[in-house]
């Protein structure tokens, strides 16, 4: 059995984003990797996850991917407190699934995530980690500039002005698309 690529054109970001961005635009097309069993398998392979990919585990991480566009949503237009009421008590549903069990081992102090049910740990330390993002840098959780983007990403960028959630695709494509305007008024 071969491994199964991953389509999507933008990788690596933290867990949070990354489920927002398994779903995307291709040529003007929606896509979305969560369609089936198959499409999570390769996301839960893509980000170090264990547990088999099946119909309880998709739905629960469908369920903290919608609550997390909520919240982030609310982030980006401005809301208070990095998400809208409904996108805090969306992404608090998920997070009730399961919580931090602070332990102390030989190499010192731990912690170790719990849940009810282990088919919530993908969608679970998603939304845990939306809020480390949110506590640590909430002013760099971007979305791609580009008008037809979907993408978001974390901006690490020294300066803190990266817009395109990628510079070879979107940006590049917001520049080839200016460089035309231009010369089309001359």
């Amino acid at each position: 059995m071969s491994a199964v690529t991953d389509p999507r054109p933008l990788t690596g970001e933290p867990l949070a984003l990354d489920l927002l961005n398994t779903r995307w635009n291709s040529e003007g097309v929606p896509q979305d990797l969560l369609t089936d069993i198959g499409g999570l398998a390769v996301w839960l392979a893509a980000n170090g996850f264990a547990l088999p990919a099946d119909e309880t585990v998709l739905r629960h991480t469908l369920q903290a991917r919608d609550a997390l566009r909520a919240a982030v949503d609310g982030h980006l237009r401005g809301e208070a407190d990095g998400a809208s009421s409904a996108g805090a008590e969306r992404v608090d549903a998920v997070l009730a699934h399961g919580r931090i069990r602070v332990t102390l081992s030989p190499e010192g102090p731990g912690e170790r995530a719990e849940f009810e049910d282990p088919a919530w740990e993908p969608g679970w330390l998603a939304a845990r980690n939306y809020l480390e993002l949110l506590g640590a840098s909430p002013d760099r959780i971007r979305h791609c500039a580009h008008e037809t983007c979907v993408l978001h990403f974390l901006d690490t960028s020294r300066n803190g002005t990266r817009r395109w959630c990628s510079m070879a695709g979107c940006g590049n494509r917001a520049k080839a698309s200016r460089h035309y305007a231009r010369t089309k008024e001359n």
